[in-house]
């Protein structure tokens, strides 16, 4: 497979800078990707390489990660997400496309879906669903690994080990993209986060559940075709909610990746690409005309 040059640009939202990266021909129907909450957009660029022959493929380093400014105020909330993204699909003048978002970014993707849903082709959420971030084991879980993430480690090795240990299903090529583009050497000599580790848990271990969003409502009024592709050993999204989302609204369409945990094109790269791939493809073309 040749693989795709990722071209990087930048945009300004409440006051901070956050870079974004795309893949494929400007001219291709758009495909704008959101990660989850310790991520970065580099990690869409397997999913990108089997997809930018046909498609515009956009990832956004969110808020704090990656290489977008960190918010002084750890405003790491739902409706500064949405915010940042509203601000890149301006910048972008995109009128119409398709938006896939994993775990927390699943969640900003379902919140700017209720908000714009003439502006959406199609959209693919990544292992999260109504309770998720609230109730599930999956959450706890998280919430943990937050508490017990040291600020810094003494070599790259020990930093591999750590995100080996957090993330035992990982493929090799994911993990190598993890420590790359997670972590740099800091001034002192050790390895550090390039992500904002203090105030993306400070602001996760605290959200109310205001904060972390009613998803419920939102998934039974969306009025877009809409994928969910959750890891068949997940501990986050469960096969009930799974289910019960696909039975409140017929636009949803639930599917299980055999192998896979909550970070499914982690744990099971070319599974993804493939669903994702044939939903894509199959898209009536009438959801990319249709809106204003």
């Amino acid at each position: 497979m040749n693989m795709s040059a990722a071209q990087e640009g930048w945009i300004q939202s409440d006051g901070l800078r956050l870079r974004y990266v795309s893949w494929g021909d400007d001219d291709a129907p758009p495909v704008v990707m959101l990660h989850g909450l310790r991520s970065y957009a580099h990690t869409w660029e397997p999913v990108a390489q089997a997809l930018v022959d046909r498609y515009r493929i956009i990832a956004l380093d969110q808020r704090g990660r990656g290489q977008s400014d960190w918010d002084p105020k750890r405003d790491y909330y739902a409706s500064a997400y949405v915010r940042d993204l509203g601000e890149l699909i301006d910048t972008l003048a995109l009128r119409r496309f398709v938006l896939v978002g994993h775990s927390m970014g699943g969640a900003n993707a379902f919140v700017y879906a209720a908000a714009n849903p003439n502006r959406l082709a199609g959209l693919v959420i990544e292992d999260m669903g109504p309770g998720a971030s609230a109730s599930s084991q999956g959450s706890e879980r998280i919430k943990r690994e937050l508490k017990a993430t040291p600020d810094a480690f003494d070599t790259w090795a020990q930093a591999r080990a750590f995100w080996r240990r957090q993330r035992p299903n990982i493929s090799e090529i994911a993990l190598q993209s993890r420590v790359e583009h997670s972590l740099k050497d800091g001034a002192d000599g050790r390895v550090v986060w390039r992500h904002d580790a203090a105030g993306i848990a400070a602001a996760r271990l605290a959200a109310t559940p205001a904060q972390l969003v009613d998803l419920w409502p939102i998934v039974a009024a969306l009025q877009t075709p809409t994928l969910v592709i959750r890891g068949q050993e997940s501990d986050f999204l469960s096969e009930a909610v799974a289910l019960e989302m696909e039975l409140v609204n017929p636009q949803i369409c639930a599917i299980s990746i055999p192998g896979a945990t909550h970070y499914v094109h982690d744990d099971q790269l070319d599974a993804f690409n493939l669903k994702l791939r044939h939903w894509l493809d199959h898209l009536d073309d009438a959801a990319w005309r249709n809106g204003n």
